[in-house]
């Protein structure tokens, strides 16, 4: 009996998770039906519930997580080391650990997983990539880029966290129509910064808990972009080039140069990667074209990437990759260097749209 029940929730969960992959990407309707009356509230409920503190609880679910996972390895080498006398017993945690996979797969889609159907931003902004010509797009934007760079570089200054924090959060409220602006975002330093330097990554949000992390230990003047990324994936964006998009054009329209500096600098950081891929020599001509502080700035994160160069970094790389994949990021983890395309489509968009009083999020 207790295994017909068991056998029914599976089936249950399996008709539930089926139906949700089917429905979201041909229905548009039930993708903003979740994301007004599913995620927005669960969002907001998840920041009241682990916002007040700064300590991220996420990380510590991870953790527990992780210890669960290695003592249910270690059972089942157990288990089949015994198999003569324990086959039922690993027949059995085998079955519930499918089963609670699917419950916690179950819990992603809910409060997550449902932004991946979206329509991108770049659609929902008529902005328009056809634009974009490879082997020539690239290098205006790098002119353009440089120039801004070498305009707000001496009105940068570096900010603390609590400032870039409390700053960002009013830069969405003031600049866009974010549902969860009020209270589902926030931002929290992770526990796991020094993993997070050998592993090469800035931030990341938590779709169990609906906190956004980031590295403690990112150079400031990288923080402010990475900051509002994170914040765009509560504010339900889930693919991470209109996260990058988001995060590009609220901090162009903030007003604050230090806002302004970091988002020019991560998007040329993004541009130059695709120029070197092409001519390495050019690639270094025009990074010369920076001024001293930049520049300095650059000689900082390859500081940090060569110390912290391993292949941990590689490993997780690939992991993450192929988890974008798996949620309709057909380009994976390429996807951030496309941020350039749509960064440029919107620079060189029309007023009209450039100028919008709010910046519509789907």
């Amino acid at each position: 009996m207790r295994y017909k029940r068991k056998l029914i929730a599976l089936l249950i969960l399996v008709t539930v998770l089926t139906a949700i992959q089917l429905l979201m990407p041909y229905y548009p309707n039930f993708t903003i039906i979740y994301a007004d009356y599913v995620f927005v509230p669960y969002q907001s409920f998840r920041n009241l519930l682990f916002g007040w503190s700064q300590f991220s609880f996420g990380d510590v679910f991870y953790f527990i997580g992780g210890l669960l996972l290695l003592m249910l390895l270690a059972k089942w080498i157990y288990y089949i080391g015994t198999i003569r006398k324990s086959g039922k017993l690993f027949m059995n945690s085998l079955f519930n650990t499918i089963v609670g996979f699917a419950i916690v797969y179950l819990v992603f889609m809910i409060g997550w997983g449902g932004n991946y159907y979206k329509p991108t931003l770049v659609t929902y902004w008529s902005l328009d990539k056809t634009k974009w010509e490879p082997g020539k797009s690239e290098y205006e934007y790098n002119k353009f880029l440089t120039e801004e760079l070498n305009k707000y570089a001496y009105a940068y200054k570096p900010l603390h966290f609590k400032k870039v924090r409390r700053s960002a959060m009013g830069f969405y409220k003031q600049h866009t129509d974010c549902k969860a602006r009020l209270h589902g975002l926030n931002i929290k330093p992770s526990i796991y910064g020094f993993l997070m330097q050998h592993l090469g990554i800035q931030g990341y949000y938590n779709p169990i808990t609906g906190e956004a992390q980031v590295n403690r230990y990112l150079p400031s003047f990288m923080l402010p972009f990475v900051v509002l990324h994170e914040m765009a994936h509560q504010a339900g964006i889930a693919a991470e080039d209109d996260a990058n998009l988001l995060a590009y054009s609220i901090g162009l329209r903030s007003g604050d140069a230090s806002f302004k500096y970091s988002s020019y600098l991560n998007m040329w950081l993004y541009n130059h990667y695709r120029i070197k891929q092409e001519d390495s020599v050019k690639a270094e001509q025009l990074m010369a074209e920076l001024n001293p502080i930049t520049l300095s700035h650059i000689d900082t994160l390859r500081q940090i990437r060569d110390r912290y160069r391993s292949d941990f970094s590689f490993y997780s790389g690939k992991l993450y990759d192929l988890y974008l994949k798996l949620l309709q990021q057909e380009e994976g983890i390429g996807s951030y260097n496309r941020s350039i395309e749509t960064a440029w489509s919107w620079e060189i968009a029309d007023d009209s749209i450039r100028r919008r009083k709010v910046l519509d999020i789907p």
